[in-house]
């Protein structure tokens, strides 16, 4: 067994974070600003070198607690440079013209921005620190958890002590895998009956977006969806949501005539700007979603998870990467608090971060439903629209649930509970003012008939 050569430190151990996606990367960026050595442990090839990715979203929403994590490093600006902001969901129907459904306030808007491109950015942010190493095709075999030793392999087996081990490397986590076997571990997993697909629309002959830039485009279709994200080359990625099996659903599409007369059929105006769309459709995997729940998020004082190893969520709230974001800002808080004491930070980390990870994972599932059947209701356009005008008259009385878990870092299962008490007062204003309209058109009708 031969052990990675560490950085000329203090002589304690470095922290090992396994895991260089998203939230292992910016971890690594804040442990070096904190003034400990990182050697990170990745799987996966370099991305900067080869494109590994194959099947995973090409494209991600980022919204203000992912800014605000950035902006704790010093990167929120430069990432806003990558980003096109999308102001509303641009609502698709069957027949008629698209129409806009305004997220918040005009100066509120989520941000398309490309998966890789972050990824790389927040890479090369972290190896400008020479606290910080990168090990590359190297994944993570085991765990021994109360000494905090990583092993990792590639030919030869690496082990390497840590003095914190920070298990970033998602759903399906090696660290986690190790934890549920330490005995007394909570674990659920759940996947959906639906899966994705990704597909593309080009830009226009000119260089040009063939659709409205700023927005999220949805077609909303009641058991399926489609959605479309742009991107900064005018190109949009596009992902149809839709059941593996069924009347409607991936295993019904056999053949490239089966996917072409099912687009034409419910996304006439999409399949028209979708000239590889077939080819697409069969190259491209399709994809599982999953949601995971489980605690602790640590063991010991040495060894924790964060991120999608720790709370797998579906995408469709576009909290994913927002909220692996925020478990980085939360546990570097923590560290400030416990004067990093790693032990004390990471068993408060799991005792504070468990509630607001389940209700982002509950809102997430929630919010499939709203996007695939309920933006298309009318009855939920009008409510949306009264809220927006609560909001206005009372801001900070009154903040729609998409709001609070969008544009501001009120926790998740703060925003959830005052959601709820807020749609019981909206249900019983409308049941009022139904009620109180009937009685005026009775006294009317009485008054009329005398």
């Amino acid at each position: 067994m031969s052990e990675v050569q560490a950085y000329p430190s203090s002589g304690e151990p470095p922290c090992v974070v396994v895991g260089a996606g998203l939230a292992g990367s910016l971890m690594a960026i804040y442990m070096a600003q904190r003034g400990h050595s990182v050697e990170v442990f990745e799987a996966r090839p370099d991305m900067r070198v080869r494109q590994v990715d194959g099947g995973r979203s090409i494209n991600l929403a980022l919204s203000t607690r992912g800014l605000t994590a950035l902006a704790g490093v010093g990167l929120e600006e430069q990432v806003r440079e990558m980003c096109i902001p999308m102001r509303g969901r641009m609502i698709h129907p069957v027949e008629g013209e698209p129409h806009l459904q305004p997220y918040g306030r005009a100066d509120q808007f989520i941000n398309s921005i490309s998966r890789q491109g972050l990824n790389e950015l927040l890479m090369n942010t972290a190896e400008a620190h020479e606290r910080v190493r990168f090990h590359f095709e190297k994944p993570c075999v085991d765990v021994e958890l109360d000494e905090g030793v990583a092993h990792c392999k590639s030919g030869e087996r690496v082990a390497r002590e840590a003095s914190l081990l920070i298990g970033a490397d998602g759903a399906y986590s090696a660290v986690r895998q190790r934890l549920q076997r330490s005995g007394r571990y909570n674990y659920e997993q759940a996947y959906l009956t639906h899966g994705y697909k990704e597909l593309s629309i080009p830009a226009g002959p000119g260089g040009e977006f063939l659709m409205e830039k700023n927005a999220l485009h949805i077609w909303p279709r009641h058991d399926f969806m489609l959605i479309a994200l742009p991107n900064l080359d005018a190109t949009f990625t596009v992902t149809l949501f839709m059941a593996f099996e069924g009347e409607s659903s991936f295993d019904a599409l056999k053949t490239p005539a089966d996917v072409d007369a099912f687009f034409r059929r419910e996304f006439p105006d999409a399949h028209a700007l979708m000239p590889t769309l077939t080819d697409d459709f069969f190259e491209n995997p399709t994809g599982s979603l999953v949601t995971i729940r489980c605690s602790p998020y640590h063991h010991g004082e040495r060894v924790m998870i964060l991120g999608d190893a720790a709370h797998a969520v579906v995408p469709f709230y576009g909290q994913g990467m927002n909220a692996a974001f925020e478990d980085c800002t939360v546990l570097n808080a923590l560290l400030d608090r416990e004067s990093d004491d790693f032990g004390r930070a990471i068993a408060a980390f799991s005792e504070e971060r468990k509630a607001d990870a389940d209700a982002i994972g509950h809102l997430a599932l929630y919010n499939y439903y709203e996007m695939r059947s309920a933006v298309a209701s009318p009855y939920f356009v009008f409510r949306k629209k009264i809220e927006r005008v609560l909001h206005r008259l009372f801001p900070t009385w009154w903040i729609p649930l998409y709001s609070m878990v969008t544009f501001s870092t009120i926790p998740y299962a703060e925003a959830r509970a005052r959601a709820a008490r807020q749609d019981r007062m909206l249900t019983m204003g409308l049941i009022a003012a139904v009620v109180l309209l009937g009685l005026v058109m009775l006294a009317l009708l009485v008054a009329l008939s005398r």
